[in-house]
């Protein structure tokens, strides 16, 4: 299994090649959201759903609040699909 550090470390690194290095990323809220969409939509959801969830966040603004409701959106929308 990964270690949470390991994944915060890697946000970082890639935060900051990507020059978005200010960016705090709340890597349990993206791990749980595309859990849902894995489990709940298909596995291959999983990545297109949290990069969908990142772009709406960044055009809403791109704060913790702005990242955590586009989230959140997308959770409720995958977990309907539960039978």
């Amino acid at each position: 299994m990964t270690d949470s550090a390991d994944l915060d470390a890697w946000a970082s690194e890639l935060s900051e090649a990507l020059g978005i290095g200010e960016l705090v990323v709340p890597v349990s809220v993206v791990l749980d959201l595309a859990r849902d969409a894995a489990h709940s939509v298909a596995r291959p959801a999983a990545p297109l759903t949290t990069f969908l969830v990142g772009f709406a966040a960044a055009r809403r603004g791109g704060t913790a609040a702005d990242i955590a409701a586009a989230a959140a959106i997308a959770s409720q929308l995958a977990l309907r699909r539960l039978p």
